[in-house]
């Protein structure tokens, strides 16, 4: 039998966004994903994902029919040029501007980038400041 890994944050295992036009959301996500350092974890006709994000088509049998309502998802970036980056990638490959890089009141060193997304999720690069990680996830072996 082959092992498998999951690597996994603090909260949330997975989230499904349930989109449109699955196009312009792969070249999106794509782009994005990209200058984040996040890869691909697979694509099929009608879905594809990327660590803990599943984006489908209504169609999809998990969507069973019905399209996601609009969604605030945070990407944590590495550094303010990733911020930056994510915000420059976004608006070139379909993104709207929801709010350019910059310092955001919510702690010292909070900076962040928002975009709105194909189907009008509202996407955000965050750079949390200067810190730590004992490790960069949690690894699940099974």
């Amino acid at each position: 039998m082959e092992t498998n890994q999951l690597h996994r944050g603090r909260l949330i295992d997975h989230i499904q966004l349930v989109v449109r036009d699955l196009d312009a959301s792969r070249r999106f996500y794509t782009a994005v994903f990209a200058v984040l350092e996040i890869p691909l974890g697979g694509t099929a006709e009608d879905y594809f994902w990327a660590d803990e994000l599943f984006v489908s088509t209504a169609s999809s049998e998990a969507a069973q029919g019905e399209l996601t309502g609009r969604h605030h998802l945070a990407f944590q970036a590495k550094d303010r040029a990733t911020v930056d980056a994510f915000h420059k990638a976004a608006l070139a490959h379909g993104g709207r501007d929801n709010g350019g890089p910059g310092e955001r009141p919510y702690h010292p060193g909070y900076y962040g980038a928002f975009v709105l997304d194909p189907d009008g999720n509202n996407i955000e690069a965050v750079f949390h400041g200067e810190a730590q990680r004992n490790v960069p996830s949690v690894v699940v072996t099974f």
